[in-house]
Order: structure tokens, then C-alpha cells, then sequence
């Protein structure tokens, strides 16, 4: 017998969960249940409305049903639980990316997988029985279901308390934290529900619609963001520590109940997630990355057994609450390469021109992921899963987004006036080439004039974040090219950032461009005088990584070898980002300047440097960061 009743009524299509001895714990089969009837009523032109209702007064939904994961997890087997959460989490992106209203009664419990279900739908309804939280730390976990999606965006620091105590929120708390909408009384439901059914007007929900008591939360929010504004797990218990208030004690013995690394890994992924690029594709992507990993390398088993299996209550955690380490909470948030989560729900055709290094991987990846991809390059290269064509314009003929990938401003230019008489009428035409200004608007125009879209979309990450599919892309361009385009940002990369007009995308290219050109030189500079004043490299670096000398060329890519995380450095310095490569960024930075009128000193002194170091030197071909053995080797005058 099914655990949900799916119906059509009136005008809504209903989905009514049906376990309430089980709290409506969400199981594997629901999960499918639920999609397959969202994806039928999307076209259905009768159905104007969803409503998503549970059976029973205790819970919505208490949860994911998570006993089957413990089984199989424990007999080593972990892709049940992550195929499990692969479609669940497809499910909660689409509730939340739903073209017609989506009105949920979260009625009593509303926990973990509840949320993902009813707590991303455009009309979130509670009531006087209403508690909803995000439990998931006490079982060796991390918020999901887009949880973390929601707790990135609460006011202040509410997020990281909700995520690592479980608080429960009542109906003003939860409308507060941004966890529903609307509060009207429990027993105005069965009324509001048949006039939705009958009407199909989602305007009754408004109409119902009471004034939302006091929250006991709002209440305590700022002492919640004293206590909570840390950067590490370390830095918030201490802070509790220090803290002489009751409130203080108390939740610190909450915390020190649950999973330590589950308690760090909360942390980062809200501090990660929190800014005006978030998504709930993208708060998804990234508990995927601990989902993938929780059963193998996390505490979840251990903290199912504790609390669910033998129920002892006394889990044997991995770390101490003190013991979680960067590297332990970067281990579980590393990008998933070809396992990453793919919410893709049809094929796409692409077409891909320029598959060097850096397009060959990226086409590469979108094929991967099930799209549809015909690449041309004038060098005959190929990439995995690509169809080949013979031409640039037999490539572009019926793609609804064509990707180039080229060396410069004029090849971008003559690409373009090539394959825009082949393309379709409405198609996206997306540069990743990093061009001059001037370029990237030209060919918007020329495009936009044929009836197209242009974007302009250079990247940062080099050939490992192309291969790896973690590349930021900068783009420039019309927003509805950009809702297009977002799925196969998400595939080639981690971040993208719509920078605003055709052009925008180029323009913070360059300027970021310039920032690091200028920062490696400074970097390599200050390693070569703590060489000449005895200093150390390895103190250096303990330095100046945690202080205010801070800064990606020396944290993330350090040029000295054997000093911080491997870097090309390590390698003889052999391109990761080559110098030849920077040189041209450089360039193209004091060429903006030079149109902008814009003082640019440093940006000028780089690129001179870079002139010379590639061009008079032995710079060329090697890794940017291969400045620090140049300086090594000159004195002073």
C-alpha cells in the first residue's frame, strides 16, 4: 500500500502523506512518488495549485525514513543512500523551482526531510502545533535537503545556531527565521483547503492569513549573534564558554551531545552558501558532497546506531569538539568530479567551440552529464563524449547554447561573425573566453541584432578547475540568457556570478586578474626577503597565512615549494596558470584602464614585470607563480 494518497481535486493536485504511526517519516518510495506526480500536474492545465497535507496531529513529516541507509551502510554498501539523496534532493529543487503555487500545512513536526518538502514551496502555512528543526547534527549529519539553504539565509547568526543545536521553532520562530510564510490556526485549515480545492486561487491563503505571535527566537537574537558570530566550531564554544549566561550553558550541553565534525561541516557550508549567489541548486550541490561521503568518512552510522539503533544515546564520534580540523572538514566538502549532483531533467544541445585545455574538459563534463555536445576546434581536437564536427557552423546548427572557448578578442570576434548566421532564433551564444571589453560587447550586439543572446562568461580556476568541473564563472549579460545558462554553469563549476550588463563578465575578469597578478608579485617578493633576513619560509608562511598579509597567492596556491597546500611550486612549476597566461590578463586590464581613463599604477608595474619575466626571460611556459626562483636570483639596483 502507497504511504501517500496523490489525487487530483477540484482544481489543486493533492499530496496527502499517510504514515503518521511513523510520524510521516519520508521513504525512498515517496520521494518518487511525490516527483512523478509534480512532474504530471506541471502541464496539466486543469491543476492550478499544489497542496502538500499530512495525515495525523503529531508530524508532517518527522524526517527522512532512515533505517534502510543504516542497514546497507553498515554492510558497506553506500549507494543506496546515495542514490536515496541524489533523487531526494532532485525533489526538493524542483518543489522549490515549481511553476505553479505550492501551498504546504506543516502541521506539528516538520524536521529534516520535512523541510525539504515543504519548506521550499511558495505558500509555507504553521500553526499553533508547529515545530520544525534541522536535527541532523545529533546523528552524525548536516543539515540537508536544502536546509542549509534556508539557514544561510536566516537573519543574522540564527542559521548556525539552528544547525547545530536542533532548536525547534514554533510558528513565529520558524516565520522569523525564514522557514514559513504564514501563520493562520490550526483550525481554519479544513476550510482554507476546500476553498483552494474549489477555487484554485492560491489569493486564499492571504485571505486566511492571522497576525504571527511573538517569537521567543527574534527575542534572542542578538545574544544569538554575539554567541555565534565565529568563524570555526572552535571560536562559537568558546565563545559559549566565556559566556556567563544560562542560555550559554545550556546550549553548549546541547552541542556537546552531537557530532563534533557534523557541528564544523554546518558551520562551513552556511559560511560558504551565505551571499547573493545562493541557490538551492547550490546549497544542494554542496550537502551532496557530504551525503556522497557521510556513511564512509563521517559519523552518520555511528550516530544512527546511538540513537536509533541501540538507542545507548552515548555515540563514539570521530573527533573531540576541540579535535575538528580544516583539513577534516575540507576532506568532506572536496568537489564530486563526475559524481557531482545533476538535477538536469532533459538534454540540452550544445554546441562547443574551442576545445584546448580548458574547453575540452569543460565539454567534456557537460556531455557527462547527459547533454547533448558537438564540439569543432581548428586543431582537430576532440573531447570524451563529444560528437565531432567539421566546421564551426555545422557544430552550431540546432544548439540551443553554443559555448566558445578562445585565445583572444579577434579570433572571438571572427568565430562569432562565422557560426551567428547558422544559429537558431532564440539560442544563447556564451563566450568563456577571457577577451578584451571591447570584444565581448561587440559580439553581444552583433548577436542580439541576429535575435540572439550573447554572454560573456570568462572563467577562473585554471585546467584543474575545468577538469574538475569547480570553475567561478563572471558573467555579463541578460538575465533571461543567465536562467538559461545557470544548469551548465552549475555542471562546468562551483560559482556563478551575473555580473550585470554584456561586457560586466570581462570587466571583474580582469580586475580580478589584476588583483592576483599584483598580489603573486608581492607574495614571491616578500618569500625572497625572508630568505635574505634568515627567516624561514615554513614561518612565513605560519605568519602571514593567519594574518593580515592573508591572501589566496600565498593560502591557496603558495609559490614557495613544500610550504602550505601543493601548488604548482611543487612541481617545478610547471603551469597550473601560466605566466604567459597572466601576462595577457595584464595586458587587457591596462588596456581597460587606458579606454576608462583609470590610474592603474600597480596593474601597470605588474604587467611590465610580467612583460619581462615572459618575454626577455625564462618565464615563458612556466606557472605564474614562478616569479618567487626569479627573485631568488636578484639583488638589489
Amino acid at each position: 500500500m502507497s504511504d501517500t494518497h496523490i489525487r487530483t481535486e477540484g482544481h489543486a493536485g493533492r499530496i496527502t502523506l499517510t504514515r503518521p504511526k511513523a510520524l510521516n517519516a519520508l521513504s525512498y518510495a515517496m520521494c518518487l512518488d511525490v516527483e512523478r506526480a509534480l512532474d504530471r500536474w506541471r502541464e496539466d492545465d486543469s491543476v492550478h495549485l499544489i497542496l502538500l497535507d499530512a495525515e495525523g496531529d503529531k508530524a508532517f513529516c518527522a524526517g527522512g525514513d532512515i533505517a534502510e541507509m543504516y542497514r546497507s551502510g553498515i554492510a558497506g554498501d553506500y549507494d543506496y543512500g546515495r542514490n536515496f539523496w541524489r533523487d531526494e534532493y532532485r525533489l526538493n529543487a524542483k518543489l522549490a523551482e515549481y511553476p505553479k503555487p505550492v501551498v504546504s500545512f506543516l502541521n506539528g513536526f516538520t524536521m529534516g526531510g520535512g523541510v525539504g518538502l515543504g519548506g521550499h514551496v511558495s505558500h509555507r502555512i504553521v500553526g499553533d502545533r508547529s515545530r520544525i528543526s534541522m536535527p541532523e547534527t545529533a546523528i552524525g549529519f548536516v543539515p540537508d535537503v536544502g536546509g542549509t539553504f534556508r539557514l544561510a539565509q536566516a537573519p543574522g547568526r540564527l542559521g548556525e545556531y539552528l544547525g547545530l543545536t536542533a532548536y525547534r521553532m514554533n510558528a513565529s520562530d520558524a516565520i522569523h527565521a525564514g522557514f514559513a510564510d504564514t501563520y493562520i490556526p490550526e483550525d481554519a485549515w479544513p476550510a482554507l483547503k476546500e476553498n483552494l480545492v474549489h477555487t484554485g486561487l492560491v489569493a486564499q491563503v492571504e485571505a486566511a492569513t492571522q497576525p504571527v505571535p511573538d517569537s521567543p527566537l527574534a527575542a534572542r537574537q542578538a545574544q544569538i549573534d554575539d554567541l555565534f558570530g565565529g568563524e570555526t566550531l572552535r571560536d562559537v564554544l568558546n565563545a559559549l564558554r566565556n559566556d556567563p549566561s544560562e542560555f550559554a550553558a545550556e546550549t553548549l550541553k546541547t552541542m556537546e551531545r552531537v557530532s563534533p565534525l557534523s557541528m564544523a561541516l554546518t558551520l562551513e557550508m552556511i559560511h560558504r552558501l551565505r551571499g547573493p549567489s545562493l541557490t538551492i541548486r547550490k546549497a544542494l550541490e554542496l550537502e551532496y558532497r557530504v551525503s556522497y561521503r557521510v556513511m564512509e568518512h563521517g559519523d552518520f552510522l555511528e550516530g544512527i546506531r546511538a540513537a536509533i539503533i541501540d538507542k545507548d544515546n552515548t555515540p563514539n564520534w570521530r573527533h573531540a569538539p576541540d579535535g575538528v580540523t580544516a583539513s577534516d572538514v575540507s576532506k568532506m566538502l572536496r568537489p564530486l568530479g563526475p559524481d557531482t549532483l545533476d538535477f538536469k531533467e532533459k538534454a540540452m544541445q550544445i554546441a562547443f567551440i574551442g576545445l584546448g585545455n580548458m574547453g575540452a574538459p569543460m565539454a567534456a563534463n557537460l556531455a557527462k552529464a547527459g547533454h547533448s555536445v558537438t564540439g569543432f576546434d581548428v586543431a582537430g581536437t576532440t573531447a570524451d563524449g563529444v560528437t565531432n564536427a567539421t566546421s564551426a557552423p555545422e557544430a552550431v546548427k540546432g544548439a540551443e547554447v553554443v559555448i566558445t572557448m578562445l585565445p583572444n578578442g579577434d579570433i572571438l570576434r571572427g568565430v562569432a561573425t562565422e557560426i551567428i548566421p547558422h544559429m537558431e532564433k532564440g539560442a544563447v551564444l556564451l563566450d568563456c573566453s577571457t577577451v578584451d571589453v571591447d570584444s565581448a560587447r561587440a559580439v553581444a550586439s552583433q548577436a542580439s541584432y541576429a535575435g540572439l543572446m550573447a554572454l560573456d562568461a570568462p572563467v577562473s580556476g585554471g585546467i584543474g578547475g575545468a577538469s574538475g568541473g569547480t570553475l567561478t564563472f563572471m558573467v555579463g549579460g541578460p538575465d533571461d540568457a543567465f536562467a538559461i545558462a545557470k544548469p551548465l554553469f552549475d555542471i562546468m563549476g562551483q560559482k556563478a556570478v551575473h555580473c550585470g550588463a554584456s561586457g560586466n563578465g570581462q570587466a571583474a575578469k580582469i580586475c580580478n586578474n589584476m588583483i592576483l597578478g599584483v598580489t603573486m608579485i608581492a607574495t614571491c617578493e616578500a618569500f625572497s626577503l625572508a630568505d635574505k633576513l634568515g627567516l624561514s619560509r615554513e614561518a612565513m608562511f605560519d605568519v602571514v597565512s593567519t594574518s593580515s598579509g592573508y591572501s589566496w597567492s600565498m593560502n591557496a596556491y603558495c609559490p614557495a615549494p613544500g610550504v602550505g597546500p601543493t601548488s604548482p611550486a611543487d612541481n617545478g612549476y610547471n603551469p597550473g596558470f601560466a605566466a604567459d597566461l597572466m601576462l595577457k590578463d595584464l595586458r587587457l586590464s591596462q588596456q581597460a584602464a587606458e579606454t576608462a581613463d583609470a590610474d592603474t599604477p600597480l596593474g601597470q608595474a605588474a604587467t611590465e614585470l610580467y612583460r619581462t619575466f615572459v618575454e626577455d626571460e625564462d618565464g615563458k611556459g612556466r606557472d605564474f607563480s614562478a616569479m618567487l626562483p626569479r627573485f631568488e636570483k636578484r639583488h638589489r639596483g
